[in-house]
């Protein structure tokens, strides 16, 4: 404390009795996490469902999917979701492994913004 006491007088007299104060901002920025499996079954999902979405300003859509629920194949339809500065959003997708077929949730991904600064 007595260190901490010293430098702020030593600092008040070096800026001539005349106070600087700097203020700043800064925010965390926590990376989506990675897209994972949630579902994975044996059988085929039935193919995408074709639906034609107005675009609303400020919003993506977020496509809708097979679910596998019960025993059977369901539709869960898609929703509109705030678009996110900086962010693009990458689709969920149904991937192939093997004999078996892997949900992959879509997320949020970092965009690579070029500007120009000329």
């Amino acid at each position: 404390m007595k260190n901490t006491l010293g430098s702020l007088l030593l600092a008040a007299t070096l800026l001539g009795g005349t106070g600087c104060v700097v203020r700043t901002r800064a925010a965390v920025v926590a990376e989506p996490p990675p897209p994972v499996a949630v579902v994975e079954v044996e059988e085929e999902p039935p193919p995408p469902r074709v639906v034609v979405m107005a675009p609303r300003p400020g919003f993506i859509f977020v496509e809708g999917r097979w679910a596998r629920s019960r025993g059977r194949w369901e539709w869960v339809e898609g929703h509109y979701e705030r678009e996110r500065v900086g962010y693009v959003w990458a689709p969920g997708r149904w991937e192939r492994r093997g004999r078996r077929h892997v949900w992959i949730e879509g997320s949020w991904h970092a965009s690579a913004v070029v500007r120009d600064h000329r």
